[in-house]
């Protein structure tokens, strides 16, 4: 990689992504809820990695590879997320936001899209970085990204089918999910998707020095894990739960870890 197609990449991803996002922010007016910016956020995303990773990396075994891990991420999740918002009337996360923001939503909430486009850039980055890699054929660290991705995925899709059979049963109404692996973490699918951004570095980094550009694409975990714990995440979606659920969640908080898995903690 040169300097010259690093900078393609990157105009490259943001123009895709910004894009996706506009056509987001347009079903959003267009229907009212929110939930569809996540799905064509997803899909954005997904699209340019796949697209990038195969044409960028003349579709080498490692780009495939990429394209195909890309494909596994981006189809379960917008699938996930586009039906849960089509069995919801808004996400609550962005209903909130709206309702702040009053008469000046649309506005508000197109730079909002927006500024999720630029801020998944490194996303995009880290997978054409790594399929872009141009180390000859495919290396066991290949197949430990790809090991890692896919045990992310699975793990995130446990997450989402254990909370969804939770709030199914009419006996859980108003309760707070804490079984399985939400027993052992507040919000075990922000946890694995975070992990499944580990993938592009394990397969992007060069440990001998061929490929200094594949150090870059450790900006997509940084990123994800700011994004998840710090903004958009876990602070927006806990401040619903506690409007919801009051002293049950905050019970749920004294004892489980918000990010990282771990032992439920005893209360003296």
């Amino acid at each position: 990689m040169t300097i010259l197609s690093f900078l393609f990449a990157l105009i490259y991803a943001l123009g895709s992504l910004s894009t996706a996002m506009t056509v987001g922010w347009l079903i959003w007016r267009n229907t009212r809820n929110s939930g569809w910016i996540d799905t064509t956020w997803t899909l954005g995303l997904g699209l340019t990695g796949f697209a990038g990773a195969l044409v960028g990396g003349g579709f080498t075994e490692r780009s495939v590879l990429v394209a195909a891990l890309v494909c596994l991420w981006a189809g379960r999740l917008a699938l996930h997320i586009a039906v849960r918002t089509k069995a919801a009337a808004d996400d609550p996360r962005y209903a909130r936001l709206i309702r702040e923001w009053g008469p000046d939503a649309p506005r508000q909430m197109f730079w909002f899209a927006q500024t999720q486009a630029w801020v998944s850039v490194p996303l995009a980055l880290s997978i054409l970085i790594a399929a872009w890699n141009p180390a000859k054929g495919l290396h066991p660290q290949d197949l430990l990204g790809a090991i890692v991705l896919t045990f992310a995925c699975a793990g995130e899709a446990l997450a989402d089918w254990q909370l969804k059979r939770f709030r199914i049963n009419l006996a859980n109404k108003g309760r707070v999910c804490d079984q399985g692996l939400w027993k052992f973490s507040r919000h075990p699918n922000y946890f694995f998707e975070w992990v499944t951004w580990l993938a592009y570095p394990i397969i992007a980094i060069d440990l001998s020095g061929g490929y200094p550009w594949g150090w870059l694409a450790i900006l997509a975990p940084v990123v994800m894990y700011w994004l998840l714990v710090h903004v958009s995440g876990i602070p927006l979606l806990e401040q619903h739960m506690l409007t919801r659920s009051g002293d049950e969640f905050r019970r749920y908080q004294e004892r489980t870890n918000a990010f990282f898995p771990g032992p439920p903690r005893r209360r003296f």
